[in-house]
């Protein structure tokens, strides 16, 4: 039982179909695929996905997964000793590394605040984030959608704040792309990441980095390849296949396998083709409905209201996991069920995702499974309250 989608996703079949039938055309003439053809191919993507996401198709490049992205834009921008990055402290364990490794790298300094909880307010979310920005804050960095704690942060006044004060918003969307509603340009976002291979479903290794337009010179690619130009710092320069430097220096990567990237029209399609907006709400439902369940036996309070916490995802806390790893395994063994166990900060938490495949009955057995290896029907409610 596969309550993990947010971690991985699942591919619908007639995507992943899709996915093979690329794959078996480059393998049949990779010359032509690679050599000659893969410049227009990569831009058929960006053409369907930068509709979906509020934006240009020349504002977006396909890459791996997110976490290379944001690499790109952390690594690319000119840091000083003594500049601060404004984050939070529900950020993706891999991003709190890379900025760590600019911060080592530069000299600058990483400022963390933490974010009150729950989360019930934009305006106390938003003066939280004001309250860390000074004169030396040069970056801010958030994700949409955390991973440890499925909250979905009100980005958008932040980002118009600091946009105000000359700071670099950079956003990590790993979460967000066929989850929440995009609109970058409306946003006013300066670089942003996510993944395709999560909640828009395609195969995995599929994601893009939008960057906006007049902030694309400053982007340098992790690899110098055959898309890099020696002018291309230059105005107007074109990149070596033609496309912008921006486009050509970051997926003009040699060899590489993009059949995950060149599914994207056909997932985008499968959720057109499936009614996805209702399915998706029906999930939604489904996963509020499990977290009250919970809730219930636990007596512990949700991480935030109802409208901060991702649509098909929940992290829920229950009593104390002294080893979630042993925990979540048990959990695999015993019950069929893979789904994240962790702690976090001062909580144990298990992250419920629902997608279309899931049902309730799934959720009945989630609740059943977790009330034996937690004992929640053998104390009362105020017992089992964090101390």
């Amino acid at each position: 039982m596969f309550l993990n989608h947010g971690s991985f996703g699942a591919c619908p079949r007639p995507v992943f179909e899709t996915y093979q039938r690329w794959q078996l055309e480059l393998e049949r003439q990779p010359v032509a695929f690679l050599g000659r053809d893969l410049s227009e191919r990569m831009r058929q993507p960006r053409i369907a996905l930068s509709a979906f996401l509020g934006t240009g198709p020349d504002n977006i490049v396909g890459l791996v997964n997110a976490t290379e992205g944001l690499n790109i834009v952390a690594q690319s921008l000119d840091l000083q000793p003594g500049d601060e990055i404004l984050t939070t402290d529900h950020e993706y364990s891999a991003l709190e590394k890379t900025w760590a490794y600019v911060a080592r790298r530069t000299g600058a300094k990483i400022v963390t605040v933490k974010v009150p909880l729950p989360l019930v307010s934009e305006a106390e979310f938003t003066a939280t984030l004001l309250a860390g920005m000074t004169e030396r804050t040069k970056v801010l960095f958030l994700s949409h959608i955390t991973s440890p704690t499925a909250l979905v942060f009100p980005i958008e006044p932040a980002i118009a704040e600091a946009r105000k004060r000359g700071i670099w918003s950079v956003i990590d969307g790993a979460h967000t792309p066929g989850h929440i509603p995009l609109d970058f340009d409306a946003m006013g976002v300066d670089f942003y990441s996510g993944n395709c291979h999560k909640w828009l479903m395609t195969p995995k290794g599929s994601a893009f980095l939008f960057v906006r337009p007049e902030l694309q010179g400053m982007i340098n690619p992790l690899v110098i390849s055959h898309g890099w130009t020696a002018d291309s710092k230059q105005p107007g320069a074109k990149g070596a296949f033609g496309n912008s430097p921006f486009i050509d220096e970051l997926e003009m990567q040699g060899t590489r396998d993009p059949a995950a990237w060149l599914t994207v029209p056909a997932a985008l399609d499968f959720r057109r083709d499936h009614g996805w907006d209702g399915v998706a709400a029906d999930c939604r439902a489904l996963a509020q409905e499990t977290a009250a369940r919970l809730r219930a036996l636990t007596g512990l309070s949700a991480l935030s209201s109802p409208e901060f916490c991702a649509p098909q995802m929940v992290a829920m806390p229950v009593p104390h996991i002294e080893d979630p790893v042993d925990f979540q395994k048990r959990l695999n063994e015993r019950y069929g069920i893979e789904i994240p166990v962790f702690n976090w900060q001062d909580h144990s938490i298990v992250r419920v995702s629902v997608q279309g495949y899931n049902s309730k009955p799934q959720m009945d057995l989630l609740i059943e499974a977790l009330t034996d290896m937690l004992a929640l029907g053998q104390q009362p409610a105020k017992a089992r309250q964090h101390g």
